[in-house]
């Protein structure tokens, strides 16, 4: 029996690429479209951002840097621009939007539904 995925994703291949959901892959062939027609450049899969850098605490633990990996980024009209396809905003999300908002004030977060 086949497992269920947590969100329901249906992961699905397009150009060789593993994508976690049909909406991500549908995402994709929309960008590569805009990307040959000249409307972006640039066109990257999983850009992996730090959020906060890794340290060293009181008691001498090392903690491991927080990070966040978008599904697309991107530059439009000279201005880059960072995408998440979701079905559904976890917690967990939306704490890692809020702190990259924060930290990457120079960049548009676009939130694909």
């Amino acid at each position: 029996m086949r497992k269920m995925n947590k969100y329901r994703n249906k992961k699905t291949i397009i150009d060789g690429i593993k994508f976690d959901s049909i909406a991500e892959g549908r995402r994709y062939k929309e960008l590569k479209l805009l990307e040959k027609g000249k409307y972006i450049t640039d066109l990257e899969l999983q850009p992996k951002f730090e959020l906060q850098e890794k340290y060293t605490n009181a008691k001498g633990e090392h903690i491991r840097a927080i990070t966040y990996k978008a599904d697309f980024s991107y530059i439009e009209n000279g201005k880059i621009i960072v995408e998440d396809v979701k079905g559904m905003e976890t917690k967990e999300f939306k704490l890692k939007k809020k702190l990259f908002e924060y930290k990457y004030k120079d960049v548009e977060f676009r939130l694909i539904k």
